[in-house]
């Protein structure tokens, strides 16, 4: 499966000079928004204090990243300014508030937003969250696979990287229940491996996957540890669902707990991280103490960010020599005179 130009160099720009991705998420709504209202004792969090965190996450984190995760409520209008043009731009396009129903969850875009606008804006790729049971209602899934599968046209319409997530969430008839992004304690590592094999199907043209652990995080052994070849089987098996370069999400996980999955992770062919609360939860709970936030920025989350990244230089695959381009490579094609007539930009 070859890339197209703008899918190919979108790619590029999430990636550091080796093709590793060291990425922060700052596009969270509830888990930021939720804790400000209630220090707030306000009914809403108020838009200026939830920009100015995400602002001062760019601000502190960028240096260490080779792309951020920014949403186009908060990150985007408040930070975009302070942000590195030599970073690359990731936009989130699905809306924090889903449908609930009694057969699943039901996903959707944000209002008045859309794949044209981020590309427009210069965004390097748009990111996707799909909460997604195979064991949930048929219809519910099939709606589900219709909302990604249209997005994904989109990014090939307009040739922009498409950056898939996939969230295993709890069932009305099941007893662990949670409206939060926070992961299911009883996750069950064949429902996220059937996940990712549904949307591995190449007509949602998904690019790169952003996935959580198989197995529930504080259940993941260290490297060498009892239980670990187990572990590391449902990690491979992972990779192999997948088909195409992935990146491990934090959901929340603790930093130990975090180190642990990566670990796992780059054995089996993880080609990064995309994570947020891992790396910076810690300091925003210090809200709205906004000096003691920055310096617990800069003293916990900056060097633990360079933890994780000399473990992504010395494990994680460049995502340009996964398998999935063994066959076609990455060059343009045609690469010579005829580029310009045979290019189909924004599907013209």
């Amino acid at each position: 499966m070859s890339l197209s130009a703008g899918k190919l160099w979108g790619l590029r720009r999430m990636a550091d000079e080796a093709g590793r991705f060291k990425m922060i998420a700052v596009d969270q709504r509830p888990p930021i928004t939720n804790p400000i209202k209630a220090k707030r004792g306000t009914d809403v969090a108020p838009w200026a204090d939830v920009a100015a965190v995400k602002a001062m996450l760019v601000e502190e984190l960028q240096a260490d990243s080779s792309a951020m995760l920014l949403d186009p409520h908060y990150a985007y209008p408040k930070a975009i300014s302070l942000y590195s043009p030599a970073k690359g731009l990731i936009v989130t396009l699905e809306d924090s508030r889903y449908e609930a129903t009694p057969g699943g969850r039901f996903s959707k875009q944000i209002d008045d937003w859309c794949v044209q606008k981020i590309k427009r804006i210069g965004g390097d790729a748009v990111k996707v969250l799909a909460w997604y049971r195979p064991d949930a209602d048929r219809a519910v899934n099939q709606r589900q696979q219709d909302f990604a599968e249209r997005i994904g046209a989109e990014c090939v319409r307009y040739d922009i990287p498409y950056v898939f997530e996939l969230l295993v969430y709890p069932l009305a008839k099941e007893l662990e229940q949670t409206s939060e992004y926070v992961e299911l304690k009883t996750k069950r590592p064949e429902l996220v491996l059937e996940s990712v094999q549904t949307f591995a199907n190449s007509k949602f043209a998904v690019d790169l996957f952003k996935l959580e652990s198989p197995l529930a995080v504080d259940d993941v052994p260290g490297i060498g540890s009892d239980g670990a070849a187990q572990a590391q089987k449902w990690f491979e098996e992972l990779d192999e669902a997948a088909g195409r370069p992935w990146v491990m999400l934090s959901a929340g996980a603790s930093m130990s707990a975090f180190r642990r999955v990566l670990a796992h992770a780059y054995a089996a062919g993880a080609s990064g991280y995309l994570a947020g609360r891992a790396i910076w939860l810690n300091a925003f709970e210090h809200f709205p103490a906004w000096r003691t936030m920055r310096s617990s920025l800069r003293k916990h989350s900056v060097p633990y960010m360079r933890e994780l990244n000399a473990l992504t230089d010395a494990g994680a695959l460049p995502w340009f020599v996964h398998r999935r381009f063994e066959q076609t490579g990455l060059d343009v094609r045609p690469a010579g005179a005829d580029f310009c007539r045979s290019y189909q930009g924004f599907g013209g």
